[in-house]
């Protein structure tokens, strides 16, 4: 029977091993280039193989394969995730990361909304900064334009409005001294950036309008609980209910999430 594709998986997991007791931790890797140069790498020994046509398809991949990592829950995540899907390009013909929720039976049900599963919504729905990695890839045109920038997709769409996406894809993790289980349960606020400056050529003098959606805002903490929270413009809903976190919880989630801005103007740029 001939082979049509091949797959695989890939964590970005410096160490740890499958911890179904939750004790051990991982810690996440410090290689900027973990899952881009393995998926390259792979892609490199298909083309030396006999079966240098095959698909590779990635089936799995994620910043850490335990489904109690608070990097999954983490602002962290979704500048990851744009970084590995621009590095790798077209090297392997899908990425699909894992996963869809947090909703998961190997280990066992968990009993708080943010627990650090591997989800891009929690067990109550709510979006996690992962998610929104996503939605915004969705929100660029199908047409790539040309881009010298790493951290960066600028697409066209049909009508000729453009769009820009760009992130900062910075590991402030220190390295093995503390594992994934204690440093991003901490608070690690995102860190002023500076100036980001959109150069486009090539496109027809026009007045446009570009305005901007960030991942995230940071509202005030509270001791009390939570009512609601306003979520980002770029969101569907303008609250999010979640009036029986606890503080820790909520902290977890509005620790920055600046990491991650998209423009785009809905007039034609020809």
């Amino acid at each position: 029977m001939p082979l049509d594709f091949i797959s695989t998986h890939s964590y970005a997991t410096l160490s740890g091993y499958l911890d179904e007791n939750g004790k051990a931790g991982t810690v996440f890797s410090p290689n900027r280039d973990a899952i881009t140069r393995e998926v390259k790498e792979v892609r490199d020994k298909i083309a030396r193989s006999r079966l240098s046509r095959a698909e590779l398809h990635y089936t799995e991949w994620s910043t850490s394969y335990t489904p109690f990592d608070p990097i999954h829950d983490s602002y962290h995540s979704a500048a990851f995730i744009l970084d590995k899907i621009k590095g790798v390009g077209g090297a392997a013909e899908s990425m699909s990361y894992w996963t869809f929720t947090d909703i998961f039976e190997e280990a066992g049900p968990r009993m708080t909304p943010l627990h650090g599963g591997f989800g891009l919504l929690n067990y109550q729905d709510l979006p996690k900064p992962a998610f929104f990695a996503y939605q915004f890839l969705n929100r660029l045109g199908d047409q790539e334009l040309r881009c010298d920038d790493p951290a960066a997709f600028v697409c066209r769409d049909g009508s000729g409005g453009v769009q820009a996406l760009f992130w900062d894809f910075t590991i402030t993790h220190p390295g093995p001294s503390v594992i994934n289980q204690v440093y991003y349960k901490a608070d690690h606020p995102s860190l002023p950036k500076g100036r980001a400056e959109l150069r486009l050529s090539g496109l027809a003098k026009v007045p446009i309008s570009l305005p901007s959606s960030k991942l995230a805002t940071e509202p005030t903490i509270s001791s009390r609980p939570i009512g609601t929270w306003d979520r980002p413009p770029s969101s569907p809903e303008s609250k999010w209910r979640a009036c029986v976190w606890p503080v820790p919880e909520r902290q977890r989630l509005s620790q920055g999430w600046r990491s991650v801005v998209m423009v785009s103007s809905s007039v034609p740029l020809r």
